[in-house]
């Protein structure tokens, strides 16, 4: 396997280099929901920037245990030189920190640092134990005329990843002792940090020392609480000579786990089992852009932790729990997104067992026809309000099957789904189901944010929908008649035949209400609150995108043309078209004013797959064109988080990324279209 590298090198200093340092992240997660992440230059700007995010178990959540590390250098002069984000002391950013920062790159995804300090080498590697909350920060001197003494000043405030930066400490922190490893707790619901340094002449020097009034500059631009403390109980010093290594240690987990994996063996662990997920990986995907993507696409899958109760159900019946994290750094697992990104996140990357157990975990949670929106953070039960996320479930399903051939899973789960499309054709909650009198489906409940245009504040949703939208009844036909072969195939025509007639009333009733002929392309709603909505969106596309279009074929051209010239740009599609009176070419400000831009002119970068769908359906032997499409999601992949997709990007030029730094159907799609358009 050849050396996956990513480089963002400079040369001197200046306040542009600084600032690019200050946007570009990086992220490394473990497996269970917890992650470490920061900015390149070591600042934290966000209240979610770590060293150690813990997942831990409910109803704590991924808990903040390891906000922070000061980094210097005792040089043989007696000099001390600081380095990574030490200059990140309320907010001020100091252009010799850019300098010493020569080179940042991931190595087959993990980050490394390179730092050139008075004639002096050093480089950092930061990673998580996978299945673990530990990370290990090792420090290892290239070269330099002599050894040096280095320092690293841990800092703390323990609190959920999502609260406030200024919220109070858990409690009194105490510090607990034993040959060389320490035991930092607050508070007597948080498992304590465990820290243990390993090099050469290692010291541990207690300095108790809150810090005051740091600023995150992240929070402070979108209208958070942005000035908070940090608890610093001392600092640890080991020496260092040319060639030689230290690490830092630190975790959540029982010193027997933490002492598993020696941190000469964590690096070369983690390197075999990234290493295998590219040999399982489709060949297109085991180099180069694609096999970024396929590491990057690892990030999202998880074992929940905490859901003890839902691990022993899966295993007593040979299962594993598996879900995704729809996008770092705040979001947890939610329906809709994992459906949407099942395929490219397990499917492209070669890891159909797992796809199995996510389709298999959700089923046990489908409630009334519907499958959970998301699961909360540190919750065990999930919440309900989802028109869309139950329907991607057959998409989800039927690509599954097609990879698989796994007629025992779809056996499995025929008699929730028969209840799905049951309990949609009476009605369930929040207004979900076919309208009598012409078998469309709806979906509306006051206060409800249903479809995944679903941006709410306070009691203000603001894009509500309700009435009958394109995407829903596109997504309602397709499992229709997605539903109908599988009966057909499990139990024959005479059971499969009604689904059949639903599906051609919904198809009929589709072509006769939702074509705006002065537009030349769908309506995005009818039967609306206001009437029909002919606002221009990207969801008509998913009409004749997905495996059964409910649109005629010869409206499909009209329809690709608009949305190709009216939303596409080159790192997705606008949410909505230019021109319209709600249309926000930029995403920023407070939650509110985000929140108004969100779904209205705002950039989705996971909507280039139905569009790319769409087009290789008319274009079938244009794939060149088709992969032309996702060149500025390449580009991108060396902005916003390092190796990864954001969430969102500006309607207009130069389309800044915004949102969650690494977002999973973003990651799904753009790999799933990268394998498509290389065949």
């Amino acid at each position: 396997m050849e050396e996956l590298t990513r480089k963002a090198s400079w040369v001197g200093a200046n306040v542009e280099q600084a600032s690019s340092l200050l946007t570009r992240e990086w992220l490394v997660t473990n497996g269970l929901g917890g992650y470490a992440s920061g900015t390149i230059l070591g600042v934290c700007t966000r209240r979610y920037h770590g060293m150690l995010i813990a997942a831990l178990p409910a109803p704590l959540g991924r808990v903040v245990m390891l906000n922070h590390l000061g980094e210097r250098l005792k040089l043989p002069d007696k000099r001390f030189v600081h380095f990574g984000g030490e200059e990140r002391a309320r907010g001020n950013l100091t252009l010799h920190g850019v300098g010493r920062l020569v080179e940042f790159r991931l190595e087959t995804g993990l980050p490394v640092w390179l730092y050139d300090m008075e004639g002096f080498r050093l480089e950092k590697r930061l990673l998580l134990v996978h299945a673990q909350n530990t990370v290990h920060i090792t420090y290892r001197l290239i070269s330099g005329p002599d050894r040096v003494r280095l320092s690293l000043r841990p800092s703390v405030h323990f609190r959920p990843h999502e609260a406030p930066v200024n919220v109070p400490f858990a409690g009194e922190h105490v510090l607990t002792a034993v040959e060389n490893r320490f035991e930092l707790a607050a508070g007597t619901q948080l498992p304590p940090l465990r820290m243990r340094a390993f090099g050469e002449r290692k010291t541990f020097t207690i300095e108790a020392k809150t810090e005051p009034e740091l600023l995150y500059r992240i929070e402070q631009s979108r209208g958070y609480e942005s000035m908070g403390d940090l608890f610093c109980p001392g600092y640890f010093q080991v020496d260092l000579a040319p060639g030689e290594s230290a690490t830092l240690a630190a975790s959540t987990e029982s010193w027997d786990s933490i002492n598993a994996v020696k941190p000469e063996d964590a690096w070369p662990a983690e390197l075999e089992r990234r290493r295998r997920l590219l040999v399982k990986a489709p060949e297109a995907a085991r180099t180069g852009v694609g096999a970024e993507l396929v590491l990057a696409a690892d990030q999202f899958i998880i074992t929940p932790a905490g859901r003890g109760e839902e691990a022993a159900r899966a295993k007593a019946s040979g299962d594993e729990v598996r879900t995704v994290i729809a996008g770092y750094h705040w979001f947890t697992d939610w329906g809709r997104d994992t459906m949407i990104s099942l395929e490219g996140l397990t499917l492209s990357t070669g890891r159909k067992r797992e796809a199995g157990y996510i389709l298999r975990t959700f089923a046990h949670y489908v409630k009334d026809g519907l499958i959970p929106n998301l699961f909360p953070e540190g919750g065990k039960e999930g919440l309900y309000h989802t028109a869309d996320a139950t329907l991607w479930y057959f998409h989800a399903l039927h690509r599954y099957l097609e990879a698989t051939d796994d007629r025992e899973t779809l056996r499995i789960l025929m008699p929730k789904l028969q209840s799905i499309v049951e309990h949609h054709t009476k009605g369930t909650h929040f207004g979900i189901g076919v309208d009598a009198r012409d078998g469309l489906l709806r979906q509306g409940a006051e206060g409800y944010q249903l479809t995944w245009m679903d941006a709410k504040v306070g009691d203000w949703v603001v894009t509500p929908r309700r009435g009958k939208a394109v995407e829903i009844n596109a997504l309602w036909y397709n499992a229709l008649k997605l539903m109908e072969g599988w009966t057909r195939d499990e139990q024959g025509e005479a059971d499969a035949k009604p689904l059949g007639d639903l599906a051609e009333r919904a198809r009929e009733s589709f072509h006769r209400r939702f074509w705006y002929a002065d537009g030349g392309y769908l309506y995005d709603v009818v039967d609306g609150e206001t009437g029909d909505d002919s606002a221009c969106r990207p969801n008509q596309i998913l009409a004749f995108s997905l495996e059964h279009p409910i649109l005629d074929h010869e409206r499909w051209q009209p329809v690709l043309d608009v949305v190709r010239e009216r939303l596409l740009t080159p790192v997705g599609l606008r949410s909505l078209a230019p021109g319209h009176p709600d249309y926000k070419p930029k995403y920023y400000g407070d939650l509110r004013s985000r929140d108004a831009a969100y779904h209205q002119g705002t950039v989705w970068s996971w909507l280039l797959g139905p569009f790319l769908d769409a087009w290789l359906k008319l274009h079938p032997d244009d794939k060149a064109q088709a992969r032309s499409f996702l060149a500025g999601l390449v580009e991108h992949l060396n902005e916003g988080c390092i190796g990864s997709i954001s969430e969102i990007f500006d309607a207009e030029k130069p389309f800044t990324p915004r949102g969650c730094i690494a977002q999973a159907w973003s990651v799904a799609e753009a790999l799933r279209c990268w394998l498509k358009t290389s065949e």
